[in-house]
């Protein structure tokens, strides 16, 4: 197997630069991936010329960051795996209702970790798994896996995700729900809004409603644990199905969240990438249920 390589050609605005300088200006190359690229053992090049940080660099040199291969050490599980998009540093793929993303005490080969270990298997190719966006089990929609530790790196900054989500009660206007967020005191798992909590902001959209819910758009300016489903609960709108924040199980087991879209740069192409999970189609029938 060979290792995962990123290639940068110098522009003429760095002619005669430090490596580091380009690679940090020019490539968004943080100092924390310096580190990461550093005691990863991984190596950078000038054709076949190792280079340092403090050498310079010229106009049209191709620059060649390689990472060495990772071992994948999680069990293999033959399944599903509905991708969206994947390159030989993105891996982006639809996580069903039901699956959780990364294996616990109690889901030790049923998850996606254990898919997309299969997946890779049977590719010849071996990397750790890392999902820049961690859905819930029950939480269904678009996750994200980075190949190698400097593509998460660089990646992770850069995403924005719009989920949808039912709701008990009709929603009629936008809004903003910017309320710190922490655990209950007689949970692990639960969260509350509490004055010494993270910060924690949400803002929502109504889409449409009917049958005394409403389907609503929602994006992120922060990522806490549950930060959705705990925010809309404070404001008297529980998820349908999220008995845990006081939404009701009738029409639905789960709680009614989806990842729809998310948007991030390339890496390396610097491209926008914008990909599109459907609506569950559960959704739609809880707003129809009363027509």
């Amino acid at each position: 197997m060979s290792s995962t390589s990123f290639e940068f050609i110098v522009d003429s605005a760095y002619d005669g630069s430090t490596l580091r300088t380009f690679l940090r200006k020019a490539c968004g190359i943080t100092a924390r991936s310096m580190t990461i690229l550093k005691y990863s053992e991984g190596e950078i090049f000038r054709g076949v010329e190792p280079l340092k940080a403090h050498n310079i660099v010229h106009t049209g040199e191709t620059i060649t960051l390689r990472l060495p291969n990772e071992q994948n050490d999680i069990i293999p599980t033959e399944g599903e795996l509905t991708i969206l998009f994947e390159d030989k540093y993105l891996l982006i793929v639809d996580k069903p209702a039901g699956m959780p993303v990364h294996p616990v005490k109690t889901h030790q080969s049923d998850t996606l970790a254990n898919i997309v270990s299969y997946y890779q298997m049977c590719r010849g190719e071996s990397y750790v798994f890392r999902a820049l966006n961690r859905l819930d089990k029950d939480t269904s929609g678009c996750v994200i896996i980075a190949k190698d530790r400097l593509t998460y790196a660089l990646v992770k900054d850069s995403i924005r995700k719009t989920y949808v989500a039912v709701c008990e009660g009709i929603v009629n206007e936008e809004g903003c729900i910017d309320a710190p967020i922490g655990l209950t005191q007689d949970s692990k798992i639960k969260r509350m809004v509490r004055s010494d909590g993270s910060p924690a902001v949400t803002h929502y959209q109504p889409i449409t409603y009917g049958n005394g819910h409403t389907l609503l758009k929602l994006w992120l300016e922060t990522g806490r644990t549950h930060q959705i489903r705990c925010h809309l609960s404070s404001i008297g709108h529980p998820l349908a199905g999220d008995d845990l924040y006081g939404g009701s199980l009738r029409y639905i087991r789960r709680q009614a969240l989806h990842c729809r879209q998310i948007e991030l740069i390339h890496p390396i192409t610097k491209e926008q990438i914008r990909l599109c999970s459907d609506t569950p189609d559960e959704f739609l029938q809880i707003i129809k249920e009363g027509d």
